[in-house]
């Protein structure tokens, strides 16, 4: 059985999802996520260090989750959207099959308009349902990337 974990929101923001009180990326805007290695290996430690301080296991960084978090932070920031679902109707799970993560548990989560990863996530240990998936016992690996001020990380556990 797979379990898909989307981004909870606070009921507060009307976007759904953890914003900082920027707008969308206009349409066709050239938002390029930076490589997403770099950034997951950026915020490793942060992650880690927040999940050892509330009892949970490290997350160790997973090009394939990284590949998906990018893709989505690309196609978010040049069609000028904001949301879980990619225009094309695809789900989180959908963008790391098609990176070749085969998964039994997935979750993301998305923010736009922080000024550093830090700050993302900051962003979303101050969010219940953010919060949550960043300390899922479910959770071994994640990735994460930026692509102008949008952020998406996407953390999961391959097979099962």
């Amino acid at each position: 059985m797979r379990l898909v974990i989307l981004g909870m929101c606070c009921a507060l923001l009307a976007s759904g999802c953890v914003r900082s009180g920027a707008s969308v990326t206009p349409r066709g805007a050239a938002a390029v996520a930076q490589p997403a290695s770099g950034l997951s290996a950026n915020i490793a430690p942060e992650l880690n260090s927040f999940r050892a301080a509330n009892g949970q296991a490290p997350l160790a960084a997973d090009a394939r989750l990284a590949r998906a978090a990018t893709a989505h932070a690309n196609d978010m920031a040049a069609q000028g959207y904001f949301d879980h679902a990619g225009l094309d109707g695809s789900s989180v799970g959908d963008r790391v099959k098609r990176e070749g993560y085969g998964f039994c548990f997935v979750a993301e989560n998305i923010a736009q308009g922080q000024k550093g990863e830090l700050q993302a996530l900051a962003g979303w240990q101050a969010s219940p349902g953010h919060r949550a998936n960043l300390l899922s016992s479910n959770a071994t690996q994640f990735g994460m990337a930026q692509a102008g001020d949008i952020w998406v990380m996407v953390l999961g556990k391959p097979g099962c």
